[in-house]
């Protein structure tokens, strides 16, 4: 079954299992390789009759599943593991084949795509010495891998690191890696002690110091709770390995600490151990958000996408956790797939969730439980990455989710009464906003150009500046703001007319308003606003002119605005009054 007018794929199909025989086609051109899954198909495989996930983007690091206990989800993987046994060499049973088989007496295919490689097909037998085979990497860690103590007290027996042979044959299997990982960092610790002169720092700095850092990052710093790893020693003597970590003041064995805790140590020792084999790899693990709370669970998340899974790999996860959820949202280099409420008996091809459906928090919550849940918020859709910004304000009684932009906002809240949007300024008069708040009651505009003029308006970074205990000259930088606004000007009243024709205000088919409509088209209503907009423009009045003055593409290299995180900016008490006196308007 090679696929015709299909370029650039890796095509893996596993048909006519004989007793311990495969058949694979695989990629030839496997150069410069960096493993990116863009489809996968999955027939007559564990609940599936026929799978296809389609439209992974190959620039996703993140491959999200979300949905409810026994969804399928973790099939997935198995079916990730069935290829790795493939591509070590490894043979499967007819008890093992009876087990990945929907329908007992019809093979099983799987099928991966991805982008960048040319197709060739062949052949290889069941031996797969093919070395271009060896570039197709699979790391899995199934869901039952808790170790709620530390029980060898002597060294276990060796295993093949290399080929990870420790690892678990299905993934309803224990995940039994932990303390052989613990013997294998100490023993490379050793290897290195005595067949190098590298000093004591060094091994801290490749085994130590990222562990705790990832630590700090996910459970937080603060004096009193920062958990800090400061010893491993391997069993012996009898004595269960010495896992020790620091809190406070105080030291813990890895047996006192508490399972959330256990959880995040043992990813980070595993791939610590092991990160040799996460480079260009599919990295799958099952439910790594057991036991945290929903911050942990995206701090987590946050953290292995950051600092461990590399930039060539991508990494699969199986979550019903609302901090996965918010996490992969927020991330352009992720996607989710939903396997909620979907019969499996017929073909399904599932398509990455739209991030801005609020549906997908269903799946953390449940459906009879999120009416009750936000009962007492209202959802509000903001312009493009801006959700970060204004979730972090504190409003009461407000979740605020991500639009595409302007217009997008604008089509969500226009006929839903339980919505509610926030879009910018852009170039609008007074009078417009009067006409516009009149006739859309549940959409909100900002009282200046956009969210760049409220980060880096004068009162706001004199506040920021005061809170930093750091000068600033105000009078000194609204001169710089003046001089960059006379020089693009004129550049700007050219284009007002034709940007307003792109706003959708009073565009509609059942509004009667035709006056109101004009002011968005080439009439001459519009003519009429940019003249006003020109006057604000030539204004020498600060106010009059900069809540219509581009700062998001204007007088960005003044030297005041530079080298702020907006994310600090939004924290002040200017802007969360901004913000609140915009919605009471």
């Amino acid at each position: 079954m090679v696929r015709k007018n299909v370029a650039k794929v890796v095509f893996v199909q596993l048909e006519k299992m004989h007793g311990n025989g495969w058949n694979f086609y695989f990629c030839t051109n496997l150069n410069s390789f960096s493993m990116k899954i863009t489809r996968l198909e999955l027939a007559n495989f564990k609940r599936f009759t026929q799978l296809t996930l389609d439209e992974i983007p190959d620039s996703a690091r993140l491959v999200l599943l979300i949905g409810a206990n026994g969804s399928g989800k973790s099939s997935v993987f198995d079916a990730f593991e069935v290829l790795n046994k493939g591509k070590k060499g490894e043979s499967i049973s007819n008890m093992d084949s009876a087990y990945f088989r929907k329908d007992s007496e019809r093979d099983f295919n799987i099928v991966l795509e991805r982008d960048e490689v040319d197709f060739f097909g062949f052949q290889v037998d069941s031996n797969l010495k093919e070395p271009a085979l060896k570039k197709l990497n699979f790391y899995g860690r199934s869901s039952f891998r808790q170790v709620s103590r530390l029980t060898r007290t002597s060294l276990g027996t060796p295993f093949n690191v290399e080929n990870d042979a420790d690892r678990p044959q299905f993934f309803i299997d224990r995940d039994e890696r932990f303390e052989n990982d613990i013997e294998n960092i100490t023993g490379i610790i050793l290897r290195d002690f005595f067949r190098t002169d590298e000093p004591k720092t060094k091994t801290r700095e490749r085994f130590i110091d990222p562990i705790n850092r990832g630590l700090s990052n996910i459970f937080g710093g603060q004096n009193g709770t920062k958990l800090e790893l400061i010893e491993i020693i391997p069993p012996l003597d009898g004595k269960t390995a010495q896992v020790t970590f620091r809190k406070g003041l105080s030291e813990f064995h890895y047996n006192q600490l508490g399972a959330g805790e256990k959880e995040v140590i043992n990813i980070l020792i595993n791939i610590t151990s092991r990160k040799e084999a996460l480079e260009n790899a599919i990295v799958f693990f099952d439910e790594i958000d057991l036991h945290l709370n929903t911050q942990l669970q995206y701090n987590l998340l946050k953290e292995l996408l950051d600092n461990w899974i590399p930039k060539t790999s991508q990494f699969w996860t199986a979550s019903h956790s609302l901090g996965f959820i918010e996490f992969a949202r927020q991330q352009s280099e992720a996607v989710i797939f939903d396997f909620d409420d979907l019969n499996f008996d017929l073909p399904q091809t599932l398509l990455p969730v739209p991030k801005d459906n609020p549906d997908v928090y269903e799946i953390a919550v449940g459906k009879e439980f999120l009416p009750a849940l936000l009962a007492d918020k209202k959802l509000c859709f903001v312009e493009n990455q801006d959700r970060d910004y204004y979730g972090s304000i504190g409003l009461p009684n407000l979740l605020f989710a991500a639009a595409t932009n302007r217009n997008n906002v604008y089509h969500k809240v226009l006929n839903d009464n339980k919505l509610i949007g926030i879009v910018d300024r852009d170039f609008l008069t007074d009078d417009d906003i009067i006409l516009i708040r009149k006739q859309y009651k549940n959409l909100f505009l900002l009282p200046y150009y956009s969210i760049e003029n409220l980060f880096y308006h004068p009162d706001n970074l004199e506040e920021y500046n005061a809170n930093k205990k750091q000068p600033f000259d105000k009078q000194d930088y609204i001169k710089k703001l003046i001089a960059q606004k006379e020089i693009v000007k004129n550049t700007i009243m050219l284009s007002l007319s034709l940007k307003r024709t792109e706003y959708p205000y009073f565009g509609e088919q059942n509004f009667a308003g035709k006056p109101a409509q004009n002011r968005f088209k080439n009439k001459g209503e519009n003519s009429e606003q940019t003249a006003v907009l020109a006057m604000y423009l030539n204004a020498e009045t600060f106010e009059d002119w900069y809540k219509i003055f581009p700062m998001k593409t204007y007088a960005t290299e003044v030297s005041q605005r530079q080298h702020i995180p907006k994310s600090d900016l939004v924290k002040t008490k200017w802007f969360k009054k901004q913000i609140e006196n915009m919605f009471a308007k």
